[in-house]
């Protein structure tokens, strides 16, 4: 296919394709899918080999945001019977994230609900980094804290934050339909915030909200614009209790060619399969490790994961090795050039669009498989052992 192998030699040249061609890509049809996936696996391997980095989520807080973002359980509002609970403390935050670094986790990736932290959160989550580094020899760490005021970058970056994660996650058209408590530009200013203070920036999508081919592309073409380190993919999960709990637009066809959209858009960056893989991908998920270079461990934020060991043993299955501490994980153009702090990367999830009716036939409309979606139990503000 001419547009494949053309996306592949820009994907090697790093050259950007045409929205034209990004969007070709998800107009693809499910004959096509395999020939999609190999051409994306080619630019993916280019710059990554076969490594695949892992990432653990620890949910510093969790519940009660004053935020109203359509797609999270922890939002104003939300009914979703969600575990709840204020900060953890540095050294229960750093027994989780051992859990996740013994399970082969290079990156723990800090996260806590609300609009931002004060002054003071930024000294809790300080002292959480630097008890993280001491007990954990070589891991990295990404904070995840909302909306950044003047100066927090800095000092998260001076108390050994290696990135920081804030999603764009839709188009900028089509922001205010999903959360109207802050702005598009407000996600912008903070990933600038995070490099200008010399952290790695992380930040991505969600898909499956409803959005079109067009939202997509101009968001990915959005992060490609910043030069983040790292891009998230997240799939919407319908969490029951929120406004997109109907949303069930996803097929394992459709996120592996929106996976593919983002590795051509983004050839040389970290890409990371977030959020609801195992409700969306499900069985094809090894397919996605062609695409991405990067996954989450285990639990995410307020959902539970496949088991830790499932993970490990799908990328081995896969023919992939999990990548180690010491190997950087950017390309060395990037790494040289100082894109963000050490290796860069980055993190944490939140959960999108309905294909166009042109592109998927009425018969591939998904059902909703609400059985897939499991509330997290366990591990960070419990009393149960994490899943990693």
């Amino acid at each position: 296919m001419d547009l494949l192998n053309t996306l592949v030699d820009k994907g090697l040249r790093r050259e950007l394709p045409t929205r034209d061609e990004a969007l070709a890509v998800l107009a693809t049809s499910d004959d096509e899918l395999l020939d999609v996936v190999a051409a994306a696996g080619r630019v993916r391997r280019h710059w990554f080999g076969r490594r695949v980095k892992l990432n653990y989520l620890v949910n510093l807080k969790s519940g009660l945001c004053p935020e109203d973002c359509s797609y999270c359980s922890q939002r104003l509002g939300s009914k979703a019977d969600i575990l709840k609970y204020t900060w953890l403390k540095p050294d229960e935050a750093s027994q989780a994230a051992a859990a996740g670094v013994a399970g082969g986790a290079k990156r723990v990736c800090l996260v806590a609900s609300g609009r931002g932290p004060t002054d003071r959160d930024v000294d809790r989550v300080s002292k959480t980094i630097e008890t993280i580094k001491e007990q954990n020899e070589g891991v990295e760490v990404c904070a995840c804290l909302g909306l950044l005021s003047e100066g927090q970058a800095e000092r998260l970056r001076v108390a050994g934050a290696d990135a920081y994660n804030h999603n764009l996650n839709t188009s900028e058209g089509t922001y205010g339909e999903i959360t109207t408590t802050h702005t598009y530009a407000d996600r912008v200013d903070t990933v600038q915030q995070a490099q200008a203070a010399g952290l790695s920036a992380c930040s991505g999508l969600i898909a499956g909200m409803g959005e079109s081919d067009e939202d997509l592309v101009d968001v990915v073409f959005s992060l490609r614009e910043l030069d983040a380190d790292s891009v998230p993919v997240n799939f919407l999960i319908p969490f029951e209790g929120t406004p997109l709990a109907k949303e069930w637009n996803l097929t394992p066809q459709r996120c592996l060619r929106i996976l593919a959209m983002v590795r051509f858009v983004c050839p040389d960056v970290e890409v990371r399969i977030a959020g609801g893989r195992e409700v969306h991908l499900r069985t094809m998920q090894p397919l996605a490790l062609h695409l991405a270079n990067s996954i989450f461990l285990g639990d995410y934020l307020t959902s539970e994961g496949q088991a830790g060991k499932a993970d490990l043993d799908m990328i081995a299955d896969a023919g992939f090795e999990v990548e180690g501490t010491d190997t950087v994980t950017l390309p060395e153009h990037r790494a040289a050039a100082g894109c963000g702090s050490h290796e860069g990367g980055g993190c944490a999830p939140c959960g999108g669009q309905a294909p166009a009716e042109e592109s998927v036939p009425e018969a591939s409309v998904p059902e909703a498989r609400t059985d897939l979606v499991a509330v997290r139990r366990r591990g960070a503000g419990t009393d149960l052992a994490p899943n990693a």
